[in-house]
């Protein structure tokens, strides 16, 4: 199963996921957008293909990366209604809260 938290929490997992979404990239060229290691960002990448985000295909000598936004979407989608869901939870608990003192202040 995907976690999605641990594959955005970091930045740089982060701008490689938004880079996919827009294109395919060898490895070497997400390289060169970026600045830390080839290793460090090899690294990035495993992480990304470990929760099922990003597929790899080679091409000759080159590793040819890419999002996979059928999955990404629908970890995405859990993500947002789990955001969802806290914030409902947290207004209610304010609003509550908010009401409660109102009614104090009123007696």
């Amino acid at each position: 199963m995907t976690d999605i938290y641990r594959a955005i929490a970091d930045p740089t997992r982060r701008k490689i996921l938004t880079l996919l979404s827009q294109n395919k990239y060898t490895q070497s060229e997400l390289v060169d957008r970026f600045t830390i290691s080839q290793p460090a960002i090899k690294k990035h990448l495993a992480i990304l293909e470990e929760e099922d985000l990003v597929s790899e295909r080679r091409e000759g000598r080159y590793r040819i990366y890419s999002l996979k936004r059928d999955n990404f979407t629908h970890h995405y989608e859990k993500l947002q209604q789990e955001m969802e869901f806290i914030l409902d939870n947290k207004l209610a608990k304010l609003k509550t809260y908010l009401e409660g003192e109102n009614d104090g202040e009123g007696h």
